[in-house]
């Protein structure tokens, strides 16, 4: 199905910003062997990135407000759309020179979720949804993965490190999954875990503690593949609660049954 015109912009934006991570990624991998390290790089390139972004979806769209990982929230005199947008998804991978990271960026209208795209420059994986309109990958129609039982499911999930809060919660939810499930993964990227979500690659997806920018693209395709998310105890309040579930109508009800409220080790 030929995009739209909205979807043109989003995939224009996303390429030119991508050019550069690409280019910058290739750097990243000589950086890492290096005494400094690329953190610093891997910030600039993030920000430069962040920056592409805002200027062609402004020029794209006059006046939407914005709310990105690095300038947070910018207001601007539309106020009934938002670009929520993660110039770099996945930041861990990029610095260590593992190809698991994505440009997500979605738009809210009249807060609902109504489009959303989700790039890695690397591979060229162009995951797109419009509301009402399906999920693709390339031009080609997605759909969640029909399995329905825990047991026959690979679940991804992301995991809390080092300044994040949360750890002995996360440890009383993975206990609780475990031993239900096929398998778990962890990619470090929450926005290919949903890509990957939408596209039937995994069954099931929980996380918490993330941001707005990081899952709403992703909620857009999700939805669009015909699968269904959540926040951990079962609301929608993904982009306010940090907390996610996603998967098809049985692995993602099951799934919010065995980590919602979930309480802490002993």
């Amino acid at each position: 199905m030929p995009a739209s015109a909205l979807m043109n912009v989003m995939i224009s934006a996303a390429r030119k910003a991508g050019r550069g991570l690409a280019r910058d990624f290739g750097e990243v991998e000589n950086l890492q062997v290096s005494k400094k390290g690329p953190a610093n790089f891997v910030t600039a390139a993030d920000m430069r990135a962040e920056k592409i972004l805002f200027e062609e979806l402004s020029r794209a769209r006059e006046g939407y407000c914005f709310l990105m990982e690095e300038r947070g929230r910018v207001e601007g005199p539309d106020r009934t759309h938002t670009w929520i947008v993660d110039p770099l998804d996945g930041t861990t991978n990029f610095m260590h020179g593992i190809p698991l990271f994505a440009i997500s960026i979605a738009l809210e209208r009249e807060g609902q979720l109504v489009a959303g795209l989700i790039y890695n420059p690397v591979t060229g994986d162009t995951y797109t949804a419009e509301r009402g309109k399906g999920a693709f990958l390339n031009d080609r129609r997605i759909r969640v993965a029909a399995r329905a039982r825990l047991r026959e499911s690979v679940i991804t999930t992301g995991i809390p490190h080092h300044g994040k809060q949360g750890h002995e919660r996360y440890l009383a939810e993975l206990e609780a999954v475990m031993p239900q499930v096929a398998g778990i993964r962890r990619t470090g990227s929450a926005a290919t875990d949903l890509a990957w979500i939408a596209s039937g690659r995994f069954d099931g997806y929980w996380e918490r503690g993330i941001s707005a920018w990081d899952m709403a693209a992703g909620i857009v395709l999700v939805r669009e593949a015909g699968g269904f998310v959540s926040d951990a105890d079962g609301g929608q309040e993904m982009l306010t609660t940090g907390s996610i579930v996603a998967g098809n109508e049985a692995i993602q009800r099951d799934l919010v049954k065995l980590v919602s409220r979930r309480p802490t080790r002993p």
